[in-house]
This record gives C-alpha cells, sequence and structure tokens, in this order.
C-alpha cells in the first residue's frame, strides 16, 4: 500500500513555530478516531501514537486494513505522526511493560518493535520511540546491557530496511535512564544514521545534570523526538504544566533555536480521564510559554550548542 506522507514541518523562524502534539495514552478512554477528531480540533499539529489494545493494537487481526484507516484519518485531520511504544499490559496482562529487551525471553517484546517500525513506515511516522525498560533483579547489569544492545541492533537493522527513524528515550528508573547513558548505547552500537533520540523534557528536570535547555542543547544534533510535560526533581511524576517546577519559555525557544522540527507531544498518561480539558488547557499553556520564549534573553547565550 502506499503510505501516507506526515504534513511537512513548517520552516523553523522562532519559538512559536514548534508544531505541539498530544500522546494518545493521554485519551485512553477514548475510541482513537474520536482522540485524533479533538486533537485537531484543538489545533494540535500532530499525534504520539501510543500502539495499544485499543489504539492500533499491533497484534490484532487485519493490521493492514487498520493501519490504513488510521493513515486515511490522519491525512484528512492534518495530523503528523510519531509511533510509542510504551503500553503498559500489551504484551502480557500480568506484568507491566514485560517482556522488554533486557529479559530472558525478548522474543515478543522484539516483535512488537519490529511491527511499530512497519505501522510507522506505512503511516509515514515521524519516528518510532522506544526504550531500554528496567533490568530484572535476576540479570546483570552486564547481561542486561548486553541484550539492550543487541536487542537493538536487531531494531536498527528492521529501521534501515523500512527506512524509519528510531528515537530512543531515556526514562529515570530504566537501564538507560539519562543522555549519558544513551550516548554510550549509541556508541555500542556504532552510532547507527537512525538512531536518534527521544527527549522527555519533564525527565531532563528530574534527573539530568543540566539546566533543561542545556539537555536540549547537549542532543540537538541527534533529537528526532520530543515529549513535554512538568516535572518536578527528583520525582518521575508527569504533572500538568504549570505544577511542575520547569520554566517552559526557555525550554522551548531552545528547541526552536535548535533547529527542532519534529512534533513537541504533550505526554500526560495518567491524566485520560479528563483528556479533552487538560488537552486544551496543554495547548494554550505552550502557545502562550513559546512566546514568552522569543525575548533574547530567556535562552542564556553561554548554553553550549544553540546558536547565538
Amino acid at each position: 500500500m502506499t503510505a501516507p506522507q506526515p504534513r511537512p514541518a513548517p520552516p523553523v523562524a522562532d519559538a512559536t513555530t514548534l508544531r505541539l502534539g498530544y500522546g494518545t495514552n493521554g485519551f485512553a478512554n477514548h475510541r482513537l478516531d474520536d482522540a485524533l477528531a479533538v486533537l485537531a480540533d484543538l489545533g494540535y499539529d500532530g499525534v504520539a501514537l501510543t500502539l495499544d489494545h485499543d489504539h492500533l493494537d499491533p497484534f490484532a487481526p487485519g493490521l493492514t486494513r487498520r493501519i490504513a484507516a488510521v493513515g486515511r484519518r490522519l491525512s484528512a485531520l492534518g495530523l503528523g505522526v510519531v509511533i510509542e511504544t510504551g503500553a503498559r499490559y500489551l504484551l502480557d496482562p500480568w506484568h507491566k511493560h514485560a517482556p522488554t529487551l533486557l529479559h530472558d525471553d525478548p522474543t515478543r517484546r522484539i516483535e512488537f518493535l519490529r511491527r511499530a517500525v512497519r505501522i510507522g513506515a506505512d503511516l509515514g511516522a515521524e519516528a518510532v520511540s522506544f526504550w531500554a525498560g528496567v533490568r530484572p533483579e535476576t540479570v546483570s547489569p552486564q547481561c542486561a546491557w548486553d541484550r539492550l544492545v543487541a536487542g537493538c541492533a536487531t531494531v536498527v537493522d528492521a529501521a534501515d530496511s523500512a527506512g524509519v527513524t528510531l528515537g530512543f528515550e531515556p526514562e529515570p528508573g530504566m537501564l538507560v535512564q539519562d543522555i549519558t547513558d544513551w550516548r554510550r548505547l549509541r556508541a555500542a552500537l556504532g552510532a547507527p544514521a537512525r538512531f536518534g533520540i527521544t527527549l522527555d523534557i519533564g525527565h531532563c528536570r528530574c534527573l539530568e545534570p543540566w539546566p533543561v535547555p542545556q539537555c536540549v542543547a547537549e542532543v540537538a544534533e541527534h533529537l528526532v523526538n520530543v515529549q513535554i510535560d512538568d516535572m518536578r526533581r527528583g520525582v518521575h511524576e508527569h504533572l500538568e504544566f504549570g505544577t511542575g517546577e520547569i520554566d517552559f519559555p526557555p525550554v522551548l525557544a531552545a528547541l526552536a533555536q535548535a533547529g527542532y522540527r519534529g512534533l513537541v507531544a504533550v505526554e500526560l498518561p495518567r491524566d485520560s480521564h479528563a483528556a479533552p480539558a487538560v488537552a486544551a488547557r496543554s495547548i494554550e499553556f505552550l502557545r502562550a510559554a513559546a512566546i514568552a520564549g522569543r525575548t533574547e534573553d530567556e535562552v542564556p547565550a553561554d548554553i553550549p550548542g544553540v546558536p547565538a
């Protein structure tokens, strides 16, 4: 089938040109068609589509037909898309996120990621995002690392064959939890061209050693997917904007000045009970923050990698 192509990104001239998206894991109580319509009506530019039981289940029958239907829907609504793979119980009804690439038998996870790559290719997704997982207590750190590198290499091969860009996400508490860990993994894989980074802005505040705008600059060259939410230092809890500790105008200005052209997708997976209202508040907040971020003094001149 002919893959629908994502809507072209507008030129990046200032902070207001950032393309805003919303994660469908924050619309878990909506049918996917309805969630996409709500987000388009609110003015979002795209979606971060988490493959899950009710949102394009990659293991349910009729996958090719369902991919085509979602592609038509995205195209009709003018929405770009990235593919997310953080479904909690899709692979194992008893154990959250299991199996990961670190488990004794990662077969089902690898098949899931291969299918995600296929779906990403068919939908013209801007990136397919995935992560390491938490190291099982029975698995040694070295064994877990070796398994991760081997599993990622398999996914990279699939992405290369499909022409899909991968965004690997550092996740607090997982084997790869920060930018330094991501760099180590990328090096172990031989620095593949399609192996980029998914940067969660909240995670930067949670545990990275740098100010959040500097985190953007540190990975600007490899940034292929951005998730955005508020957070507090040392607490991995995705919060609505304005309820955490992040100063967002400098962050959005840093993204724009770094030339990032992908989606900046709101990541609030525990707010599905009030999804339309939360999504409406979120886009209003981010638009205001983007305008505020245009002032010259919002992004410090000494942040490495951010053009003056």
